[in-house]
């Protein structure tokens, strides 16, 4: 999650950041599986932060940094158990999926050759996600309490399109983007009071946390396509002064 040159001391400080968002994720999805939702309140808030963190010092584009900081609010506002609360995290997380439908647009992959095969596979992808979200809203509708439906059927329609708009950039953002959809999923299941797996809230955490990070690493892995290379001397240095002595 490094993709462009930067200093040795800001690479150690991204390092370290990626070890404790791996840390933190693990003993968060660990502390839910144990079934302590003490735990799991104390570390939540750090992890987006973490992220975050990491993506500015990596020299992410500042809506990058912008939708994590929405992922970070919406995860603090969802862990107060209240729908007022519940519509203003999910607000939250709208808005950080406009921000990363920005960045697929600005960032998406462009075929280096007209390819008639991906057209046909992206829209197979389309008619999947779109297929999926009209026979899951419509399942989980009459389960939903009536003042949730409507908020939860828009904010599917959003982060399908997310997910979808995600494989533009590649395999990393593309899973990160099926990964989020499956995460929300979930969520809303366990809101319609459908039947849930053991420890529901670790599989939500161990989808979004892995969501989130592949999100990030495939803008950035984006955003590094489009930096102009270092310009090159006649003597190789790509810095343009004199070569260093050996």
């Amino acid at each position: 999650m490094i993709p462009r040159p930067v200093s040795s001391r800001r690479s150690t400080a991204v390092r370290a950041l990626l070890l404790a968002y791996a840390v933190a994720a693990t003993a968060d999805v660990a502390l839910l599986l144990a079934g302590s939702s003490a735990g799991h309140t104390t570390v939540k808030p750090v992890l987006l932060l973490l992220l975050a963190a990491c993506a500015a010092l990596c020299g992410g584009p500042r809506l990058l940094t912008a939708a994590l900081l929405c992922g970070w609010g919406g995860d603090v506002l969802l862990l107060v158990d209240d729908d007022l609360a519940f519509l203003a995290g999910m607000g939250s997380f709208a808005v950080g999926h406009l921000c990363y439908l920005a960045l697929f647009a600005r960032h998406a992959r462009p075929a280096a050759v007209p390819d008639p095969g991906a057209r046909a596979r992206r829209t197979a992808l389309g008619l999947g996600y779109a297929t999926a979200l009209v026979v899951v809203v419509g399942l989980l509708w009459p389960d939903l309490p009536a003042g949730l439906r409507v908020p939860v059927a828009l904010y599917s329609v959003l982060l399908t399109v997310v997910a979808f708009r995600a494989a533009s950039l590649g395999p990393l953002a593309g899973l990160g983007g099926a990964l989020f959809l499956l995460s929300d999923t979930l969520i809303a299941t366990g809101i319609a009071d459908w039947p849930q797996l053991p420890r529901p809230d670790a599989w939500v955490m161990l989808t979004y946390l892995a969501a989130q990070f592949l999100l990030a690493a495939g803008v950035l892995a984006a955003h590094a396509r489009g930096l102009p290379e270092p310009a090159l001397t006649t003597t190789g240095n790509p810095t343009g002064s004199a070569p260093a002595p050996r």
